[in-house]
């Protein structure tokens, strides 16, 4: 028998009666030691020596050194004088020699891993791909446990129970893992299928499986996972630098060991792109994170300003607008990394354990915002082609979720910037109310709304105290304040009663809309609450077209909000505006406010305006600090909309104040009341206006008596400024005109509107007023 293979013949008793030159190469046992004796002490296993024909196929047979070998073994039976089975001749090929059937070729040059093990988890055949993964020969794993291979681990465990699993159950599997292999210098993904074998008869006999590395697949399905992921996770708020430590978050520890984001500095200032570009790159770190604590491979600080020289390898991303991978011994890699070293000693340098960096571009609409840089140290792999292509689709995802959020900061600077130049920045002098206030724009994604107050002084010391929310957010919201804002101020001014002022503006809103959109009114709006109030007859007076009552607080303790019929929003129409009218003594605390304050989806209003009644009625130090107090009391924990709060403490003029005559239609009152006026200036010790006063009053009255109708009346008021009144019963308005040199009258009006510092007339409930200021020392 030929060498090529092995040969023994054992007769019925399992005795070896014969054994060839190939056996004792494959076995170790010389003839000698083999012949003569049973076959037990070859096999592995107890079975009786007939079992052996039935085991045709795969024997496990113990060698000489002590281990075992796996045979592939084919039994003929030889028969004796009367036919029956005399013995069996058994040849079993030597593992590595070539394979001479198709089928046996076809399994050893599989481009799988294709293994063979009996039911102890045993191997009994391997073919060439799975022994380059296992890094040994067949000869060497033929026979051993599959756990003796491969080092204690939990994916080896795991592929050692799927082994078990298939013995015990007989159904085939399909085995998932990601691990190494005693040959691969790293981390492989497999695709493992396991099936049993079985021979003629249906018994189980052994487990075959076939390996496909899927590592390609894997890292394929890994960036898709990571995208998206980084969908969901990058861009949650619109912050500048959160949105670049959210994209850290993402690359971080799974496609690099530390990342960087750098931008320019236009980006976080929310102002827009230079024209021109220059050759070194001077970017701001504003975000970075490592597999190690502390980030020791950032060489810059959060903050700091980093500058790219025109060969590195982030100038040349940013330059190329593309993703430029670098590999540690190139000789631009180097050249940056000694560079940078040399400037940033206390970083630990690139050159230690960094081998591979990928700087992308974060690109965004056309324009470049600032880069990303990769670096992998612990991890084997050095970037690729594919990986670039996942860098740059996630830089391109990132950077408009970092351009969204400079846009919104830019248009909400500039929203924030518009709403302030609106607002009154100092309150006007005057002595009806005390009063405190507190605006707080929206931080939330939707941008700043259109909330304002006003406080506006009016003829006869009276005061209009306003507050208003604009429907909508952003600069457009803040426009359209600006708008309303202007025209509260001029409506003011005509003296107009609270409901009929809201009827003008409610005409504006609507007409504003309807510019906006041609033919087609916006479904947007505002509400407003206009309230005047009288130091002298302490009443005041108000409407709301949509808005929120505002809270009392009266002089004993008690709160409440002020019962009113509230209109609908401005820009509705068709509806009318209803006053409301009530008696507040003196000292009396009125709170207006916008919504933002206290409504919120996460509380209940009502819940809100009780507590902020009981808060108005917490004494305080000043108005200011009772500002503080209602705002940290009632606001919620993050508003969605802005707040403004206006605090108005009534005060009331007295008796001593204010001084009134009632004027009969006689034109000899004319001279009795200017001598009336007069002795009440000295009175008041205002001796020094009493000649202006005269010539005022002279005016006024015989106009009044002249051209009015009665009743006619005078009222002097001593406040900041000395303040003329003259009422009739006639609503015809005066109108101020230049007389001609040839013209006997004419001049009575020119001369009051030249010696007093403001002059006017408003239209009453009986007719008229005509009223005019001079300047006093002010007494609050």
């Amino acid at each position: 028998m030929e060498d090529s293979s092995a040969a023994a013949i054992i007769d019925a008793r399992g005795i070896v009666t014969g054994w060839s030159e190939g056996a004792r190469q494959l076995t170790g046992h010389p003839a000698a030691e083999v012949v003569g004796r049973s076959v037990r002490h070859l096999l592995a296993e107890d079975v009786a020596p007939e079992a052996v024909s039935a085991r045709a196929g795969t024997v496990m047979v113990r060698h000489r050194d002590g281990y075992l070998v796996g045979l592939r073994v084919r039994a003929c039976a030889v028969a004796g004088g009367e036919g029956r089975p005399d013995g069996f001749v058994l040849t079993a090929a030597v593992p590595g020699r070539a394979e001479t059937s198709l089928a046996g070729r076809a399994f050893q040059q599989a481009s799988i891993s294709m293994s063979v093990f009996d039911t102890g988890q045993r191997y009994l055949r391997l073919n060439d791909a799975a022994c380059q993964v296992m890094g040994v020969s067949e000869e060497s794993l033929l026979g051993r446990h599959f756990p003796q291979t491969v080092e204690e681990a939990a994916h080896s465990r795991g592929f050692d129970w799927h082994l078990r699993h298939v013995v015990e159950t007989g159904l085939p599997l399909r085995y998932e893992s990601f691990t190494g292999a005693p040959a691969l210098n790293r981390e492989h993904a497999w695709v493992t299928e396991m099936w049993p074998v079985r021979d003629a008869d249906g018994g189980l006999v052994g487990t075959a499986l076939a390996a496909y590395d899927s590592t390609e697949h894997y890292w394929a399905r890994q960036r898709l996972a990571l995208l998206n992921e980084a969908a969901a996770a990058i861009g949650t708020t619109l912050d500048v630098v959160r949105t670049a430590e959210e994209l850290i978050g993402v690359v971080v520890p799974r496609f690099a060991d530390f990342a960087s984001v750098d931008l320019f500095d236009w980006v976080l200032g929310a102002q827009e792109a230079p024209a021109a570009a220059a050759e070194e790159i001077a970017l701001r770190r504003v975000a970075h994170g490592s597999v190690s604590e502390g980030t020791p491979e950032a060489a810059v600080h959060l903050g700091d300003v980093d500058v790219y020289p025109a060969f590195s390898p982030i100038a040349r991303a940013m330059r190329e607008s593309r993703a430029v991978v670098s590999q540690a011994g190139e000789p631009a890699f180097m050249r940056w990394v000694a560079e940078r070293n040399s400037r940033s000693p206390r970083g630990r340098p690139y050159r230690e354990g960094a081998h591979s960096m990928m700087a992308v571009p974060l690109r965004a609409r056309g324009i470049t915002l600032g880069v990303a840089v990769a670096v992998r140290v612990a991890q084997p792999d050095d970037y690729g082609d594919d990986d670039a292509v996942f860098a740059e689709e996630l830089a391109s995802r990132a950077a408009v979720c970092v351009d969204n959020a400079r846009r919104f900061a830019r248009e909400r600077s500039t929203a924030l910037a518009l709403q302030h130049s609106l607002l009154p920045r100092g309150m006007p002098g005057q002595a009806a109310v005390e009063v405190a206030h507190r605006y707080l724009p929206s931080g939330s994604a939707a941008g700043i709304g259109g909330d304002w107050f006003d406080v506006i002084p009016l003829s006869g010391s009276r005061v209009a105290l306003v507050v208003g929310d604009v429907v909508g957010h952003g600069i457009p919201s803040s426009a359209t304040m600006g708008r309303l804002v202007t025209a509260v101020r001029t409506l003011a001014d005509v003296d107009l009663p609270p409901d009929e002022l809201l009827t003008h503006l409610d005409d504006l809103v609507t007409h504003l809309a309807s510019d906006d959109l041609g033919d087609e009114v916006a479904e947007v709006g505002a509400t407003c609450l206009y309230a005047v109030y009288d130091p002298v007859a302490r009443r005041l007076h108000l409407a709301a077209a949509g808005h929120p009552a505002p809270a009392l607080v009266l002089p004993d303790g008690s709160a409440r909000l002020i019962p009113m019929s509230a209109g609908p929003p401005l820009g509705v129409g068709g509806l009318p505006f209803e006053a409301t009218e009530l008696q507040l003594p003196e000292g009396s605390l009125v709170a207006l406010y916008t919504d933002g304050l206290v409504e919120d989806r996460h509380r209940d209003v009502d819940h809100a305006t009780d507590e902020l009644c009981r808060t108005l009625t917490v004494p305080a130090d000043s108005l200011d600090a009772l500002c503080d107090s209602v705002l940290k009391a009632v606001l919620p924990e993050e508003p969605s909309d802005d707040v403004a709060l206006l605090l108005a403490r009534t005060r009331a003029l007295g008796a001593d104040q204010v001084a009134t005559w009632d004027i009969t239609q006689d034109p000899a009152q004319v001279a009795v009341i200017r001598q009336a006026a007069t002795d009440r200036l000295a009175a008041w010790g205002l001796e020094e206006t009493a000649f202006v006063t005269e010539l005022v009053v002279s005016e006024l009255v015989t106009n009044a008596i002249r051209y009015g109708a009665p009743p006619v009346q005078l009222r002097l008021i001593r406040d900041r400024a000395l303040i003329c009144e003259v009422s009739d019963g006639s609503s015809t308005s005066p109108h101020l005109r230049r007389a001609h040199q040839d013209d006997e009258g004419g001049r009575g009006l020119l001369l009051v509107a030249q010696l007093t510092q403001r002059w006017g007339s408003r239209q009453t409930s009986r007719g008229k007023t005509i009223w005019c200021e001079q300047a006093l020392t002010p007494l609050f």
